[in-house]
């Protein structure tokens, strides 16, 4: 079958490139995407240039749903609505598939969703209730990164639980702190941010705080760092004054140079830190069953859509990426009319 994908050849370049798909697995035809800031990452050129020669020419885009048109496993139906799991194991490991060096990414390693068709094992798919707002469940693959890092942490944590503090006031830190909120409904959340506009967003949370103003006397139990890039510098210098003796602090923000710590402190409190990336087939499902169980989160999830764009053109897909770009806040879904 002809499939036509739609690569980004160099930074702010996209081509389409023809190609045939096998009628084997599961084939999805995408309906809703949404960007993430490492697919800007690629657009804008601002990965180290030997990295962009070796994975460019490249679809981009990991986040995603769409709509089955084909299985031959039997296990879906023509026009099942699926999330796309873009995380793909390379045979048998003994380390979860989002660490393991064996596993292949899209958007990353190998083409991701930016085509007519995909071709996923029956694994890399996931069906969600059709009742689901698709806008939000364009970016359940975010909000699985945040379920595996709260379910890890979970597993680590060896003191109380009362007072959790979420650094970052983005999209991952809106959706760390919900998560949170939900799992443990009778701890604190605590939120620290720099926008007080992005932070009054987070009315679900037990207190919000711009970072430089926190009471003297506030302390955490554990800590969720959702800042990335050079600031994360100074918000894991934050957290390690602020957390208590053997807390953990759970890093989900991404650098593209090293970050240095602190360490005196870190072994004076007996800290745990703990790095999250990704996620797998179980993180999806709990997150769909996060949804389903609790449907208001939606109304919260709601705020991070602030473009939706309609792609009909190569052209269409450059301008998203321009206006997402320049968002201070939130996500750009795309309306994959291809």
């Amino acid at each position: 079958m002809i499939n036509i994908v739609y690569r980004l050849k160099s930074p702010k370049f996209f081509e389409e490139a023809i190609s045939e798909i096998e009628l084997d697995g599961v084939i999805v035809r995408p309906n809703y995407l949404s960007i993430c800031q490492a697919d800007q990452r690629y657009y804008q050129g601002s990965r180290p240039v030997d990295v962009l020669e070796k994975k460019l020419p490249m679809a981009l885009i990991h986040e995603g749903v769409g709509e089955v048109v084909f299985d031959n496993s039997g296990e879906f139906n023509p026009g099942d609505k699926v999330v796309m799991i873009p995380n793909t194991p390379m045979g048998d490991d003994v380390y979860r598939a989002n660490y393991s060096y064996g596993s292949k990414f899209r958007g990353s390693g190998f083409d991701g969703f930016t085509s007519d068709l995909i071709k996923l094992e029956p694994d890399r798919v996931v069906k969600i209730p059709d009742e689901f707002d698709f806008h939000v469940a364009a970016f359940i693959e975010l909000m699985s990164v945040a379920y595996q890092g709260i379910s890890k942490f979970n597993e680590i944590v060896i003191t109380p639980k009362d007072v959790l503090g979420v650094w970052g006031d983005g999209n991952l830190g809106l959706i760390t702190a919900l998560f949170l909120k939900e799992k443990f409904p009778d701890s604190k959340v605590l939120v620290f941010g720099k926008h007080l506009e992005n932070l009054n967003l987070f009315s679900f949370a037990d207190g919000i705080y711009q970072i430089h103003n926190v009471p003297d006397e506030l302390l955490i139990d554990h800590a969720f760092e959702c800042v990335g890039s050079s600031a994360s510098q100074s918000a894991i210098e934050q957290i390690i004054d602020l957390i208590k003796p053997q807390g953990t602090i759970n890093l989900f923000g991404v650098s593209e140079y090293p970050i240095p710590v602190n360490t005196r402190m870190i072994l004076e409190k007996g800290l745990t830190i703990q790095g999250n990336s990704r996620s797998d087939r179980e993180d999806f499902i709990g997150v769909i069953e996060t949804l389903k169980q609790n449907p208001k989160l939606f109304e919260y999830l709601e705020k991070l859509v602030t473009n939706v764009c309609e792609i009909n053109s190569l052209n269409d897909l450059k301008e998203s990426f321009d206006k997402d770009y320049i968002s201070n806040f939130g996500k750009t879904i795309l309306k994959w009319n291809k």
